[in-house]
């Protein structure tokens, strides 16, 4: 089949290897337990409410997962005015889907790119049809060689683009599902944290 595609195939062979390499590794990036690990917030309470909110802690939280980030930014600035908390929850959970978010436009990039790539040898193979006609007639041979290449390119070429945008819509459903725990979650942290801070002490 590659022979008979003749030489663009190649491009479209490359790109659906890329595309695959992709899609694997974004489904081991985005496995739920590596972005939300189960009873970390819980987790995360407990420490906030005994005082081990140190540095060392937080940079291991920070470590753990992106949700441990977002979670250790809140107790980094319990202490600030509810502005101030609310923006560096903010600036940390963008830098949490911008690194959740890598490499999914490239996905959305093949689905576009790979049809135009099949079209391009399209036009290839109808050059090999038209160059098969001489005065004298046309070469079967050749002929047969230009419907091959035009046929096989288009087709592959299709064939790329449909998992490459099924597979980008589902990973940035997937992020957008993550981001919304990840806020509500933080949402929780903070307000569990402000109301201990705003309970009186014992007299």
């Amino acid at each position: 089949m590659i022979d008979e595609a003749g030489w663009p195939i190649w491009l479209l062979i490359v790109t659906s290897v890329l595309g695959l390499a992709l899609i694997i590794e974004r489904f081991l990036a985005l496995r739920r337990k590596r972005i939300i690990p189960p009873g970390l917030l819980d987790r995360v309470v407990d420490v906030a409410r005994r005082g081990g909110g140190g540095r060392e802690t937080l940079e291991r939280l920070a470590d753990n997962s992106p949700l441990g980030r977002i979670l250790a930014e809140v107790v980094a600035v319990r202490g600030e005015s509810s502005d101030y908390r609310n923006a560096a929850i903010e600036e940390a959970g963008r830098d949490v889907a911008q690194e959740l978010n890598r490499y999914i436009p490239a996905l959305s990039t093949i689905a576009v790119v790979a049809p135009l790539m099949g079209l391009f040898g399209t036009v290839v193979g109808m050059i090999e049809i038209f160059g098969s006609y001489t005065p004298a007639g046309g070469d079967p041979t050749q002929l047969a060689r230009g419907i091959s290449i035009a046929l096989y390119n288009t087709g592959f070429g299709i064939l790329i683009a449909i998992p490459a945008l099924i597979f980008h819509r589902y990973f940035r459903s997937r992020v957008e599902s993550y981001l919304h725990q990840m806020e509500r979650q933080a949402g929780i942290l903070n307000r569990v944290l402000a109301n201990d801070a705003d309970r009186p002490g014992p007299y």
